[in-house]
């Protein structure tokens, strides 16, 4: 990281009150919560093409026994 990098870094963590190590920390866990989500859509998507049925609320709701 070149001296430009640290220093708008460190003004990020400051102006959002964190230090940089829970900047770090954050930003690092949303990165991989991103591509899990990005992961399960496409699995999902994969998983609707072989079999695209649908279901209403009303249809759940019924399957669940919540009525």
């Amino acid at each position: 990281m070149n001296e430009k990098e640290a220093i708008l870094i460190k003004n990020y963590a400051k102006l959002n009150g964190i230090s940089v190590s829970e900047l770090v920390r954050r930003t690092v866990l949303e990165k991989i919560e991103d591509e899990y989500d990005l992961k399960a859509y496409e699995k999902a998507v994969k998983e609707y093409k072989k079999n695209p049925v649908t279901y209403s609320h009303e249809e759940v709701r019924y399957m669940l026994e919540l009525e």
